[in-house]
C-alpha cells in the first residue's frame, strides 16, 4: 500500500498543548504507534474550547427491554453528528504552522471527512477529503457546504485510502488518517475520560463499555483510558458481520486485509485496520462480537421509537450487540454503550427502518394461492381483516405459475402489532389455507 512520506510535527511549547508521548514526528497512516493514556489527557486539554462534552444519560425502557443497565454516550449531539469532531480537531491543533498554510488530504466514508472539514473552517486550514463512491450523499454534500474540497475515488475506504495517500504526497499536504494517526486516538480517548467523570457524577459503577470497531480508532483510544484507571471495566468492541476487520486483525496479532462488503453500518465498513489502532487496542480490549444487518436494522428502530434519535447504522452496533443476546453475561450490570454518529441519510434511515420493523416481526410477508375469479382476493383480504392486520402492499402472479392457469399467487406485505401477533396470523393462515399457504416472510 502506498503512504505519504512521514512529515514532522510541531515542536512549538506552550500550556495549549499539553503532553504528549507520542512523538511528533512521522506518525503516519501506516506506521505502528501505540499511544498512552497521557496522550489522552493531553489531547483534552487541546480541544476543551473546541469540542462539548456530550452527554451520557440512562434509557429506562431499553435497559428494561435489555436486561441491563444501558447508559448512552450521545456523540452523536456534537455539531457534525460523530465522534470523529474530537481527533480531527487535536490533530489539527497539533500542526505546525506551514503545514496549516498548505492544508490537510484524508480519506473518509463521511464522519471523519466532516469532522476535518467542520474544524478546518473554524480554524482556517484548507482540507481535502477523498471519499469513496459508496459515501452517503448527506456527508458528501455537508462536507462541500463546510468549504472542503472533495474528491469522489474508490469503492470503499481502502481505495479512497491510497488515492489521498498519493494526492498528498504530490501536492504536500498533510495525510490524516481517521483511524491510525495517534493524534486521532488520542482525541477518541477523551470520550473515556468524560465518560469516567460523568459516571461518577451520577454515583454508578461501570461494569462494561460497548465501542463500535471499524478502523479501530475509537476503541483504541477508549480502552487505553479504561484500563489504565479501571482496569476492571471490560471493554467491548462491536462490528458487522459484513467488514469483521478489527477482530480478525486482533485474532491474528498483526492488520489483516478484509472484503468490505455493502452494510448498515458504512462508517465500519474499513477493509484494513491501522497499525497504531491495533497495537493500542491490542491487550486492551477485552472481547469483539459482530451483529447481522437485522441487528443493526432493529437497533435504529428502537433508538428512533424508544429514545427519539436518529443514529446511524454503526453508532448503532452498541445498541445492537447488546439486544442480539450476545452480551447476556451483562445482564443486571452498567453498561455505557458509545452512539458514536448520528449522520445518516434519510432514504437509507427508510430502509432501515422497514428492515427493523421486519426484525421485529411487524412486517411480514405471506404468499397465499387463492381462485383467479371475482371473489378470490375478497376472501383473502377479509381473512387478514380479521386478523387485525394492515396490508401494506399486493402483488399478483399469475404468469410463472406451474399449476393450474384458474390460480393465482397472491404476496401480501402485512403490518402486525408484534412478533407474537405475527405467529397468530402465521397459524391462522396455515389453518385456513392448508398447502395454499406457500411462504412466510416473517425474519
Amino acid at each position: 500500500m502506498t503512504t505519504v512520506a512521514s512529515k514532522e510535527f510541531s515542536t512549538s511549547t506552550g500550556s495549549d498543548r499539553g503532553s504528549d508521548s507520542v512523538s511528533r514526528r512521522g506518525s503516519e497512516s501506516d506506521h505502528e504507534k501505540a499511544i498512552q493514556y497521557e496522550d489522552c489527557t493531553g489531547a483534552a486539554y487541546r480541544i476543551r474550547k473546541g469540542v462539548s462534552k456530550t452527554p451520557l444519560q440512562i434509557s429506562p425502557q431499553l435497559s428494561t427491554i435489555a436486561g441491563m443497565n444501558i447508559f448512552f454516550k450521545k456523540e452523536y449531539t456534537l455539531p457534525t453528528g460523530s465522534f470523529k469532531e474530537r481527533g480531527a480537531r487535536n490533530s489539527l491543533e497539533m500542526l505546525t504552522k506551514v503545514q496549516r498554510a498548505k492544508g490537510v488530504i484524508a480519506a473518509s466514508a463521511g464522519n471523519h471527512a466532516l469532522a476535518l472539514a467542520y474544524h478546518g473552517k473554524l480554524l482556517d486550514i484548507p482540507v481535502t477529503v477523498v471519499m469513496p463512491t459508496v459515501a452517503p450523499l448527506m456527508k458528501v454534500a455537508q462536507c462541500e457546504t463546510y468549504g472542503a474540497t472533495v474528491i469522489m475515488h474508490g469503492s470503499d475506504v481502502g481505495e479512497a485510502k491510497k488515492f489521498a495517500t498519493l494526492k498528498g504526497k504530490e501536492s504536500n499536504l498533510q495525510y490524516i488518517n481517521g483511524y491510525n494517526h495517534p493524534h486521532i486516538l488520542a482525541g477518541q480517548g477523551t470520550i473515556a475520560l468524560e465518560i469516567l467523570e460523568q459516571m461518577e457524577t451520577l454515583s454508578h459503577k461501570i461494569d462494561a463499555v460497548v465501542v463500535p470497531m471499524g478502523g479501530g480508532g475509537l476503541i483504541a483510544g477508549i480502552s487505553v483510558v479504561i484500563k489504565h484507571l479501571m482496569p476492571q471495566v471490560q471493554v467491548i468492541g462491536v462490528e458487522s458481520e459484513k467488514c469483521p476487520s478489527f477482530s480478525e486483525s486482533l485474532k491474528a496479532g498483526y492488520p489483516v486485509e478484509t472484503v468490505a462488503k455493502p452494510t448498515l453500518a458504512d462508517g465500519l465498513a474499513v477493509p484494513k485496520v491501522g497499525p497504531s489502532a491495533l497495537a493500542t487496542a491490542k491487550g486492551n480490549v477485552d472481547r469483539t462480537v459482530v451483529v447481522s444487518e437485522d441487528d443493526i436494522a432493529l437497533a435504529i428502530l428502537r433508538l428512533v421509537e424508544i429514545e427519539k434519535a436518529v443514529v446511524e447504522g454503526a453508532g448503532a452496533t452498541g445498541l445492537a450487540a447488546c439486544l442480539s443476546g450476545q452480551l447476556s453475561d451483562l445482564q443486571g450490570k452498567n453498561v455505557v454503550i458509545v452512539l458514536s454518529g448520528g449522520n445518516i441519510d434519510t432514504t437509507v434511515l427508510g430502509r432501515c427502518i422497514d428492515r427493523g420493523l421486519a426484525a421485529d416481526g411487524r412486517l411480514v410477508r405471506l404468499t397465499i394461492l387463492v381462485d383467479d375469479r371475482p371473489g378470490g382476493l375478497k376472501g383473502l383480504v377479509e381473512f387478514l381483516f380479521e386478523q387485525g392486520v394492515s396490508v401494506k402492499d399486493i402483488v399478483h402472479e399469475r404468469t410463472w405459475l406451474k399449476g393450474s392457469i384458474f390460480n393465482v399467487e397472491i404476496e401480501c406485505v402485512v403490518e402486525t402489532r408484534g412478533g407474537k401477533h405475527a405467529e397468530k396470523l402465521r397459524t391462522a393462515a396455515m389453518n385456513k389455507y392448508g398447502k395454499k399457504f406457500i411462504k412466510w416472510g416473517h425474519r
